[in-house]
């Protein structure tokens, strides 16, 4: 026997253990920290170890325990990016996605991947409104954006045999989220010739001043490659003016991308915010946020087959499909950007089947339902300002402080509260900066949350204010 075969019997001890080990965690998941006393120092001193010449056996598995000490648990009250939360039936799907270790880049190397993923990839564009599209799944929304970029440039200012040309204009509000800047870096474009539009007072892409802004860019004699729209903006959750921003786009001859990671999948609960989103050439959104999948699992749909094959088509003789049947001849790396990708979409479909399109749309409500609940708890609060609450799930707050504070003390001591919130671990929030301020702020798109959880947040906050605050100035 090969020394790294194990038997059946085996592997099903093993997996037994894992699955009694995770089973247990969920269990006692409400009670546990989120986030664990330990530091930096202990958590190399756990794991930094030389790897071992000889093999410890199942020994080996000994130290998940500490795996699982030393993580970030998946609480109900973890609120602090947009992450969704886990669904347990969907994490038992990558373990046979790993046992299966298909390679999916064509038909022919997994028909049932492939074929699932196409399937998947519909029923995405379905839920949202935007039937026809077509896609595959990526590590997340920042692959997505990236790939949906590469198009919008090879169509517009085709770069791939020559180089970029000179000239190429990208757009986007100046809440734009950090993998637009990283994406225009790395097509060549030059973060330079990103164009960020100012917003309006619910923090949306003005519209009118991106009209203006192309205008004059034509003039000078710039090529509008991309204008680029969120759909639920990182910090606030808020959803740019979609409609108006296509004929804008059109009108120009600019490519529409969308930016769904955080917001787009909202459309399954309510469709009346994301009018115009069909209008777009590309959307990306992400599965492992607001339909709780493991990560990684985010998404592209595209409009046009033609557009990816421009941007990423570019085969070696080994790849050649051998079958000019359109499904057996299928090749995902025709494109994408990937040629070796995991079966990603197995465990969505499984999770899909499973709970039903309902489940995740009524979990989808309530945490709509849980962001309104907690923006009016802090509105109630004579002690803090609610700064931002979108159309979606995203709450930024802060607390007053004194009379007389400056807004320079006013964010250290937000800062502070966060970090002492964050420190007694029963609730997660994180930070965003709105107009200067300092926030804390809330996201929720986990489906574990209910209602008292909302409600920790409130004085979990106040705590950690009086805790921090000098004892004469609470």
């Amino acid at each position: 026997m090969n020394p790294l075969e194990i038997s059946s019997d085996q592997f099903r001890r093993l997996a037994d253990r894992v699955t009694q080990l995770t089973s247990d965690y969920l269990e006692h998941l409400d009670s546990t920290p989120i986030a664990l006393p330990v530091t930096g120092e202990e958590s190399r001193c756990a794991f930094d170890a030389p790897v071992p010449e000889n093999g410890l056996g199942e020994a080996a598995f000994d130290d998940l325990a500490n795996v699982l000490r030393f993580s970030r648990a998946p609480s109900p009250r973890f609120f602090g990016y947009v992450l969704g939360s886990g669904e347990p039936v969907a994490a038992t799907a990558d373990l046979l996605a790993s046992v299966l270790n298909q390679n999916v880049t064509a038909w022919r190397s997994g028909p049932a991947a492939v074929t699932i993923e196409k399937t998947v990839v519909r029923w995405l564009a379905e839920a949202i409104g935007c039937a026809g599209f077509r896609g595959y799944l990526t590590g997340g929304g920042s692959a997505a954006n990236l790939m949906g970029l590469a198009m919008a440039r090879e169509v517009l200012a085709p770069a791939n045999e020559r180089g970029i040309s000179a000239g190429a204009v990208v757009y986007a509000s100046a809440e734009v989220h950090m993998s637009i800047p990283k994406s225009i870096a790395l097509l060549g474009i030059g973060r330079d010739n990103l164009r960020l539009i100012p917003v309006d007072s619910s923090l949306r892409m003005n519209a009118a001043a991106l009209d203006r802004q192309i205008a004059n860019d034509k003039v000078s004699g710039k090529i509008p490659v991309a204008v680029i729209a969120s759909a639920g903006t990182v910090n606030t959750g808020a959803i740019d003016p979609l409609k108006e921003i296509a004929e804008i786009a059109q009108r120009h001859g600019a490519w529409f991308h969308i930016d769904g990671a955080y917001g787009a999948l909202a459309a399954l609960a309510e469709r009346e915010k994301f009018q115009g989103m069909e209008l777009a050439n590309s959307i990306s959104l992400d599965p492992h946020k607001w339909l709780y999948q493991p990560l990684d699992c985010g998404c592209l749909l595209y409009r046009s087959s033609e557009a990816a094959q421009k941007a990423f088509s570019h085969s070696g003789d080994y790849t050649r499909a051998l079958s000019a049947d359109p499904i057996e001849g299928f090749a995902f790396f025709e494109e994408s950007l990937e040629l070796s990708r995991r079966f990603r979409a197995l465990k969505l479909w499984l999770s899909l089947r499973y709970h039903g399109l309902a489940a995740f749309r009524q979990s989808i409500q309530k945490d709509l339902q849980h962001a309104r609940r907690l923006a009016a708890a802090i509105k109630a609060e004579p002690k803090f300002e609610l700064v931002a609450a979108g159309e979606l799930s995203a709450v930024c707050f802060r607390y007053r402080g004194v009379p007389g504070m400056s807004e320079e003390e006013l964010n250290r001591l937000n800062a502070a509260i966060l970090q002492r919130t964050q420190k007694r671990g029963r609730v997660y929030i994180s930070n965003a900066s709105i107009g200067g301020k300092f926030c804390l702020r809330a996201c929720i798109v986990n489906h574990r949350t209910k209602e008292a959880d909302i409600d920790a947040v409130i004085s979990e906050v106040l705590a950690a204010a009086i805790e921090v605050m000098p004892s004469g100035k609470r």
